[in-house]
C-alpha cells in the first residue's frame, strides 16, 4: 500500500500561453501550501508548471517549486520539488516527483521512488498527492 508523504495545495495565480502550428505551451504560476506527516509549509514565490503539447502527442507537464516550512522535528527547512508528469489513458495526471532538501530529517525523501497524482479542487487549483 502506498503511503502519502506530502499533499501540496496549489492555487493558480496566472497563466501564459503560446500556440503554434505544431505545438502549444502553457506556463502556469502558482502559490499554496503543503502538509504531511514529515513536513508542513508554504510554496515560495516562483512556482511554475510548464505544460507542453505537440500535435499527435500527449500533454506533458513539469512543475518546479520550493517549499519553506518545518520538518517533523520542528526544524526550519526548504524542499525543492520537480514534478514531471503525463496524462494516462483515462485522463488522470501521473507524476514522478524529485525532491531535494536541506533538512537532514527529510533526506530520506531524496532517495525514495516517489509517485504522485493530481486532483482538481472545486474552488480551482489542484491538490498534488505524493506517495512513497
Amino acid at each position: 500500500m502506498q503511503k502519502e508523504v506530502l499533499t501540496v495545495d496549489v492555487n493558480i495565480t496566472g497563466a501564459t500561453e503560446v500556440k503554434g502550428d505544431n505545438a502549444e505551451v502553457c506556463m502556469i504560476s502558482f502559490d499554496g501550501s503543503a502538509t504531511g506527516p514529515y513536513f508542513n509549509g508554504k510554496i515560495l514565490p516562483g512556482g511554475i508548471d510548464t505544460q507542453k503539447e505537440f500535435k499527435g502527442l500527449g500533454r506533458q507537464l513539469s512543475a518546479r517549486y520550493v517549499l519553506e516550512g518545518v520538518d517533523y522535528k520542528g526544524n526550519s527547512c526548504k524542499i525543492f520539488i520537480e514534478n514531471n508528469g503525463r496524462f494516462d489513458e483515462n485522463g488522470n495526471i501521473i507524476t514522478e516527483p524529485l525532491i531535494i532538501t536541506d533538512s537532514e530529517e527529510l533526506e530520506f525523501l531524496t532517495k525514495k521512488d516517489l509517485k504522485g497524482t493530481v486532483e482538481g479542487k472545486a474552488s480551482g487549483g489542484v491538490l498534488i498527492h505524493i506517495y512513497e
